[in-house]
C-alpha cells in the first residue's frame, strides 16, 4: 500500500511505497505526519512534479469502497491505495427510533391531550433521512481528506447499482446494447444482491449459481426479475416444472441438501416466499443517496465520470479480479488493464464521536445509570489511538488499537487481537487523536492458479 507524503507546507505530493518512506524516515528527512492512513511530512522539499490521480468510489449501503489509481496512457490504472469505509445509518435509525419512543413515552405520561403537529414541519429540497445522508456525508469528508494528502484529478462513481429500465424491458436500448458485451450483467447482478449470493432453496453457498424460474415458463410464468431467483444445478434440475410449495414437499434431494446446510424445508420456503416480495432495502438506501452524492462530487470541480453496476461487473470479471468493495470501486469504468491491485485494504469504520447523552437508559426510557461529564481523562479520550508498554503482569507487552477511557484511569484498548482491558493511562502514548474512525489494515484475498492466496 502506497505512503501518502505532503511537503514542507503540508501540500500533497505523489505517494510513494514503503521501502522510499521507511528510507525517508531512517534518514531524517520526513516525520509521520499521520498514521491512518500513513501519510509523510517532508523536511527540507516544497513543491514537486505530480502525476494526474483518480478516485474511483463504489457506494454501497453498509460499506462503501474507494481506490486511488495511477493513469498511464489514458487506458491503464495503476491501483496505490484501497479502503473500504463501513457506514453507521443503521445504527443511526435506530437510535433516532430510540429517542422518539423515549420522548413519546414521557409525553404520553405527563401530558393528557396535545394537539396534532403535522404542516409544520417542513422540509428543504433535497431533504434526506438521517440516516442516508449520513452516507453522503462521510463518503464526502473522505474525498476531501484524501485530496488533502494525493494530487487527485479527478473522481469515478459508481452511479446506479442496476439498470432498472433494462431490467423490466431489454429491448428499451435497442438490439445493439441489448446484446453488447454487457448482457445479462445487471440482471445477474441484481439477484446476486437479492438472494445473498447462495441458492435460494437449499442455501448452498459454494456452488455456481444458476438463474432459475420460480413459476416455470411452462406454467405462465414471466422473465421479469420478480419471477427470478438462483439456483443450484441440482435444485433447477429436480425442480423442473414443479410449483414452489410441491417442490419443497416432495422433494427428496432438497430435503437431503436443506439438512446438510443446516436448514429446514419450511423455515427455507417461508423465507423464499418472503424475499420474492421484499425489495432490496440497501439497493434502495444506494439508490435514494447516489444522486445526492454525484451532486456533491460535482460540486468539487473535478471532473466525475459514472458508471453502472454492470459495467463495473464485467471489468472485474473480464480481469479476473475477486469480489471486493475497495477492488469494484478500482474497476469502475471504462478502462483496459488494473495493475498492482494486490494491496492491502485500509477498512475504515465510521465509529462517531461520543454522545451528548450522559445518563444511561433502560429499556423503557427510565434512567439506570450515570456517565461522567467530561469525555477526556489523564489526556486521553474514547477514540484515540494509542501505544501502551506495559512493563510487568499477565498483560505485560506492547498493545497498539483504539482507547476506550474509564475514569479511574484503568483504560481498555480495543487491538487486532482482541480486547485488553485494564490498561493503566501511565503506560499509553497516543499516536494519533480520535477523529470518529476505527481503522484496520487487511489483507487482498486474490485468485492464483484457482487457489486463494492472502497478499499481507
Amino acid at each position: 500500500m502506497a505512503v501518502f507524503v505532503l511537503d514542507k507546507q503540508k501540500q500533497p505530493l505523489m505517494p510513494c511505497s514503503e521501502k522510499r518512506a521507511r528510507l525517508l524516515l531512517q534518514r531524517g528527512h520526513a516525520v509521520v505526519h499521520k498514521r491512518y492512513p500513513l501519510t509523510l511530512r517532508l523536511k527540507d522539499r516544497i513543491g514537486g512534479d505530480t502525476q494526474p490521480l483518480r478516485l474511483g468510489i463504489d457506494p454501497g449501503s453498509k460499506v462503501t469502497g474507494l481506490a486511488l489509481m495511477r493513469e498511464s496512457d489514458g487506458e491503464q490504472r495503476h491501483v496505490l491505495c484501497l479502503f473500504e469505509l463501513a457506514h453507521r445509518g443503521f445504527q443511526i435509525r435506530k437510535a433516532l427510533q430510540q429517542r422518539a419512543a423515549f420522548r413519546r413515552r414521557r409525553r404520553s405520561a405527563n401530558l393528557r391531550y396535545r394537539a396534532p403537529r403535522f404542516n409544520n414541519r417542513t422540509k428543504p429540497k433535497g431533504w434526506l433521512a438521517p440516516s442516508l445522508q449520513h452516507r453522503v456525508d462521510t463518503v464526502m469528508a473522505w474525498v476531501v481528506r484524501l485530496r488533502k494528502l494525493a494530487p487527485i484529478t479527478a473522481l469515478d462513481q459508481e452511479l446506479v447499482r442496476f439498470d432498472t429500465q433494462k431490467l423490466e424491458n431489454p429491448e428499451i436500448s435497442g438490439i445493439e446494447y441489448q446484446q453488447g458485451t454487457l448482457l445479462g450483467y445487471e440482471v445477474r447482478e441484481y439477484l446476486l444482491e437479492k438472494w445473498g449470493r447462495e441458492c435460494a432453496y437449499c442455501g448452498d453457498t459454494e456452488t455456481p449459481l444458476e438463474i432459475e424460474h420460480v413459476v416455470p415458463r411452462s406454467r405462465g410464468g414471466s422473465n421479469r426479475v420478480s419471477n427470478l431467483t438462483l439456483s443450484c444445478h441440482d435444485c433447477n434440475t429436480e425442480k423442473n416444472r414443479q410449483s414452489l410449495a410441491d417442490f419443497f414437499a416432495a422433494s427428496t434431494g432438497l430435503r437431503r441438501r436443506l439438512k446438510a446446510n443446516g436448514h429446514t424445508a419450511d423455515a427455507r420456503l417461508d423465507r423464499v416466499q418472503r424475499q420474492l416480495k421484499q425489495p432490496l432495502r440497501d439497493a434502495s438506501a444506494v439508490n435514494a443517496t447516489r444522486w445526492a452524492l454525484f451532486n456533491v462530487l460535482k460540486a468539487t470541480g473535478l471532473p466525475v465520470t459514472v458508471a453502472s453496476g454492470g459495467r463495473t461487473k464485467y471489468n472485474r470479471q473480464r480481469l479476473g479480479i475477486p469480489k471486493t468493495h475497495a477492488l469494484d470501486a478500482a474497476c469502475v469504468g471504462a478502462f483496459d488493464t488494473l495493475n498492482d491491485w494486490q494491496v492491502p485494504t485500509l477498512t475504515i469504520k465510521a465509529m462517531g464521536r461520543g454522545s451528548y447523552q450522559r445518563t444511561r437508559l433502560s429499556k423503557f426510557g427510565f434512567p439506570r445509570g450515570y456517565l461522567m461529564r467530561q469525555k477526556q481523562v489523564k489526556g486521553f479520550q474514547t477514540g484515540d489511538m494509542v501505544k501502551a508498554i506495559v512493563p510487568t503482569g499477565k498483560k505485560a507487552g506492547t498493545h497498539t488499537g483504539r482507547v476506550a477511557v474509564r475514569k479511574t484511569g484503568s483504560f481498555n484498548i480495543q487491538t487486532e487481537q482482541g480486547a485488553v482491558q485494564g490498561i493503566s493511562y501511565k503506560y499509553c502514548t497516543v499516536i494519533q487523536r480520535g477523529d470518529g474512525y476505527g481503522y484496520h489494515l487487511t489483507p487482498t484475498i486474490h485468485l492464483i492458479g484457482g487457489a486463494e492466496q492472502a497478499v499481507a
